[in-house]
């Protein structure tokens, strides 16, 4: 092994180096394992319209800051798989807007709970005092980088308020 000198080892760069892991085991686990239906825009496209009424393309484009052909390519595929629908706006607005079909909400509801599962597994042996822990600054994290790109993103409702 080379010495490639000292290593930067301030909780800062220790911060980096695990968000860089996490992103790398999400992505690897929901590609490589069984049992998801959705694929990765289609998971969320239908978590995000489950948190609000139907939204139009140009307001998913808004939300998850992607050109509009994206967005619509993605939706597109959706309405193929018949895993959203489009629909009139509920406010009288021209633009049609989308939402999720029973089919969309079934995949969804499933591979969430199969997410849940995996992750259940992972913190299977943590106290629940380190669960919350990690969501609470999870959340503190997420709403930082929703403040700084000023693009906040709903939440359900918390049952322990």
């Amino acid at each position: 092994m080379s010495d490639s000198g000292p290593v930067d080892d301030t909780p800062f760069t220790r911060l980096v180096f695990e968000l860089n892991l996490i992103s790398r085991h999400s992505l690897a686990t929901t590609r490589r394992r069984p049992g998801f239906l959705l694929d990765r825009s289609a998971f969320l496209i239908l978590t995000r319209l489950e948190l609000s009424e139907p939204l139009s393309l140009r307001e998913l484009s808004a939300a998850f800051q992607l050109d509009i052909s994206t967005i619509n390519r993605q939706v597109g595929a959706m309405l193929k798989q018949e895993l959203v629908e489009r629909v009139p706006d509920p406010d009288g607005g021209v633009a049609r807007k989308v939402r999720a079909t029973a089919t969309g909400r079934a995949a969804l509801t499933a591979d969430q709970e199969h997410r849940a599962a995996g992750i259940g597994a992972v913190v299977a042996d943590w106290d629940a005092h380190d669960v919350s822990e990690l969501s609470r600054l999870m959340r503190k994290f997420n709403r930082s980088v929703e403040r700084i790109e000023e693009n906040p993103w709903p939440r359900p409702q918390r049952t322990d308020s």
